[in-house]
């Protein structure tokens, strides 16, 4: 299996999860899957395959900087990049004849481009994911290629060109497994938070793994507020940990011990999901599938600049199924703090919300997924 994909967390964890899956799966029965994957040298996609162990081949991709104002996509940066498609290319062809795989996947990113049309040239069967319910630019393009196409949403299915929608597949957005075998105890026990009051409900706030400076600072002016009524873990990312620090140490007494906030969490994130509540965050692809596999209730704060007004998308569906809260525009303290308050005093209210996430989550994503690729890899075999 060759895999591509990378560039974000978004596109690198869902090719991950489903090696990890197909690794599962073929060894239950007792075989084994070789894997090598093809992405940007200084990606994420590299760290983590080195990481798992996964033979890792560079190879140059082009990025597009998007404007409303097509004049302003003429520029050098953008030209410049767009020479490396071909260059990327040749590197994938090279890649592919050489590794001779029985079926490409990839999961997005611009790196994906060069690889998914190098899988075509040398007719091996191709698999795209798709991790947004709106086509992403790259994935536009090689939906038409594509062998097979993967889409997370059946909302997603419309969109897609003719030809495409006749092989797409819905299987959901992967979701790491790990994550959905949190201990509330735990996070309790791994971040010291003896103080934590259980008869109150806990929130989780994150903005990825860099922390969101609009949350941080929606959450620091409501968090006297806040903490009166909950327990706060808050994921604010590394540059902004001291800073918040700050603010916990001129917190009154009686609530300071319910506030925790960390740069970054890491192997414990499982265990943080399963103590919490409620969630505050952004509302990208990866966030929405963990929180809609966990049934979590949460208040959605997208990310204004994403591609596409992608995450103002995703809030605003899962808010209309009632599966989330969705704080649209130009967010302010009240408005945080008015969507917070009947969650957190009313269980009843968290339930339903918890209940309505979980109608919209795909747990089962990840063998979803690898089903398509394995399908499509002992076709190709035969």
């Amino acid at each position: 299996m060759l895999v591509t994909g990378g560039g974000t967390g978004g596109h690198t964890y869902p090719a991950l999860t489903a090696v990890r899956t197909a690794r599962s799966q073929l060894a239950s029965e007792q075989a084994a899957v070789e894997v090598l994957w093809v992405g940007t040298a200084d990606g994420l996609e590299a760290r983590i395959a080195e990481h798992e162990g996964i033979t890792f081949v560079a190879a140059a991709a082009g990025k597009i900087r998007r404007a409303r104002n097509p004049l302003k996509m003429l520029s050098w940066a953008n030209l410049s990049d767009m020479g490396k498609v071909p260059i990327g290319v040749l590197q994938a062809i090279r890649a592919v004849r050489a590794f001779r795989p029985d079926v490409v996947l990839a999961t997005g990113g611009y790196v994906s481009v060069p690889v998914s049309l190098a899988a075509w040239v040398c007719r091996r069967p191709l698999v795209v994911h798709e991790q947004t319910v709106r086509l992403g630019l790259a994935n536009r393009l090689l939906a038409r290629v594509a062998t097979a196409m993967a889409v997370s949403s059946a909302s997603t299915l419309p969109l897609l060109p003719e030809r495409a929608r006749k092989r797409a597949v819905v299987t959901g957005n992967p979701v790491r497994p790990e994550v959905l075998t949190g201990h509330a105890e735990k996070a309790l026990e791994a971040l010291s938070l003896d103080a934590f009051d259980p008869a109150r409900p806990t929130v989780y706030v994150t903005g990825g793994a860099q922390g969101a400076v609009q949350i941080n600072r929606l959450v620091g002016e409501i968090l006297p507020w806040l903490l009166e009524r909950a327990n706060v873990i808050h994921q604010c990312g590394p540059a902004a940990v001291a800073g918040m620090q700050e603010k916990a140490a001129a917190l009154p007494i009686e609530v300071a011990g319910r506030y925790l906030p960390v740069g970054f969490v890491g192997p414990e994130l499982p265990d943080v999901f399963a103590l919490a509540d409620v969630v505050i965050s952004r509302s990208g692809a990866g966030t929405i599938a963990e929180l809609t596999a966990l049934g979590l209730p949460s208040v959605l704060i997208p990310l204004a600049s994403s591609a596409g007004g992608e995450q103002a998308h995703n809030a605003r569906q899962l808010a209309d199924a009632g599966a989330a809260s969705a704080l649209l525009g130009d967010v302010t303290p009240v408005a945080l703090r008015e969507a917070l308050e009947p969650l957190l005093t009313d269980g009843a209210l968290r339930s339903a919300m918890a209940g309505k996430a979980r109608e919209q989550g795909r747990p089962d994503a990840g063998d979803r997924l690898v089903d398509v690729v394995l399908g499509l890899a002992a076709t190709g075999r035969r």
